[in-house]
């Protein structure tokens, strides 16, 4: 059974390459939620926002890579960015609780 949801100007579409545009697109998505914080705030600023879409994004394209593609290369580098965004958001909380 083929798993081709759509082959369209010779990309072929599939369950797993659907949820690798998702996290592609929310791992990309976070530098415009990152952009419009920064310009509300007059700074620089990583909201707590940024940090979820990069866990986010990391997983699905972890998924992807994983069970989709089987490729080390997209497993290692997604690994990385997933565990420094846990880390960061926890910070970012940690520092929110002792502040009130």
């Amino acid at each position: 059974m083929d798993a081709t949801i759509c082959n369209c100007f010779g990309v072929v579409v599939t369950p797993w390459k659907l949820i690798g545009y998702l996290g592609v697109a929310l791992f990309a998505g976070r530098w415009f939620v990152q952009l419009w914080a920064s310009k509300r705030a007059g700074r620089s600023m990583l909201p707590a926002m940024f940090w979820y879409m990069s866990i986010t994004g990391s997983l699905l394209l972890l998924a992807y890579f994983v069970f989709g593609k089987n490729d080390s290369v997209g497993i290692l580098s997604n690994l990385f960015p997933f565990a420094v965004a846990l880390y960061n958001l926890h910070l970012q909380r940690r520092a929110a609780d002792r502040s009130g």
